[in-house]
């Protein structure tokens, strides 16, 4: 397997620390890092900074949200940032959700999957360098009506860019297996993949006359050692809230892509639950009913047998590249639990 993290720049205000996190993050042999735009600082800002920082590693935008930007100025985005970092720049595409398209952009939300669809393919045309010309339901260029006729970039790419999508509903990872290189998956635990995710991607696959191996499948949890039981009992006790955030504030009140993941995977009931009592306002009752299982089975926390245990669960079941979050309160905690981490994954790999 291959290892990643993903980081959001403004990573609460320090980012000078970041800085040094990706930098240091290169050093130990880490092989991704996604930078993460969320409803924080945008990604290719970064994106661009890092790049100068670094020389070995790829970067991703991890992901860059479509429903903010047209397909052209994505294309053009990630055609500067490849050429720039020399060719190590992939593509993180996702829709995000309404609570953030449309509650902080103020753009609808309507219809993402044919969005998606329509963005790959404009910005693969784009890539392609010639003049573009496209008529989708979603986007039409040039704009018909006016003066307009078809146009190119005047610059070129360089290198290949990778397509990375973050998917969770069963539609969007059909699409994902038929038309992207690489699945930036969440809310993952091995025991219920193959219904919750891989079965979706399969047949997505199918439909592209493609193969698992034509699809980097990327996830990522949280990781972090626990030098003995009751530290681990503390560590799983403190996510519970993180996990309820998930479960019932992620999204808006009707559209939680999160929770319908858990609850394909086993714990629809509790998921639901934790909805709507967050939803309700009772933040600790919702983390009450997360239970220690959830924690477990979502993250990479534990003794370092049983993260070692866990890494091998997640190979043995088809992660190509891991995404590593890792825990701690000072940077140098933080680089210390991520070298532990790469070296597990490289002896496990």
């Amino acid at each position: 397997m291959r290892t990643a993290t993903t980081i959001e720049a403004s990573g609460g205000g320090r980012w000078s620390e970041q800085v040094d996190f990706v930098v240091e993050a290169e050093k130990l042999g880490l092989d991704i890092c996604w930078v993460a735009e969320a409803w924080g600082s945008d990604g290719p800002s970064a994106l661009g900074y890092y790049a100068a920082r670094t020389e070995r590693m790829l970067l991703g935008s991890g992901i860059m949200q479509i429903g903010t930007r047209t397909p052209v100025a994505v294309a053009q985005t990630a055609i500067a940032l490849s050429n720039l970092s020399g060719g190590r720049f992939l593509l993180g595409l996702g829709v995000s959700g309404p609570q953030v398209i449309e509650g902080l952009h103020g753009v609808p939300f309507a219809r993402p999957l044919a969005r998606m669809r329509e963005t790959v393919e404009i910005v693969r045309r784009v890539l392609e360098g010639g003049k573009i010309s496209y008529s989708g339901t979603e986007f039409r260029i040039p704009l018909p009506g006016g003066e307009a006729v078809p146009m190119r970039l005047s610059m070129r790419a360089d290198h290949p860019i990778p397509i990375y999508l973050a998917t969770l509903s069963p539609a969007m990872l059909r699409l994902t297996g038929e038309i992207a290189d690489g699945w930036l998956g969440t809310s993952f635990v091995p025991e219920g993949a193959a219904d919750a995710y891989f079965r979706y991607l399969d047949e997505g696959l199918a439909r592209g006359r493609r193969y698992r191996a034509d699809l980097d499948i990327c996830q990522g949890a949280e990781v972090a050692f626990a030098p003995d039981e009751d530290a681990l009992r503390q560590m799983v006790a403190g996510r519970k809230k993180e996990l309820a955030f998930s479960l019932g504030g992620m999204g808006s009140a009707s559209t939680n892509f999160y929770n319908q993941a858990y609850g394909r995977q086993g714990w629809a009931e509790i998921a639901a639950e934790v909805h709507e009592r967050w939803q309700a306002g009772d933040r600790d009752g919702a983390a009450e009913r997360v239970t220690d299982e959830m924690v477990l089975g979502t993250t990479l926390i534990g003794t370092e047998s049983m993260v070692r245990s866990r890494l091998r669960d997640w190979r043995d079941v088809g992660v190509d590249t891991v995404r590593l979050y890792p825990a701690g309160d000072t940077l140098d905690a933080r680089l210390s639990t991520l070298a532990r981490a790469i070296e597990i994954v490289r002896d496990i790999s």
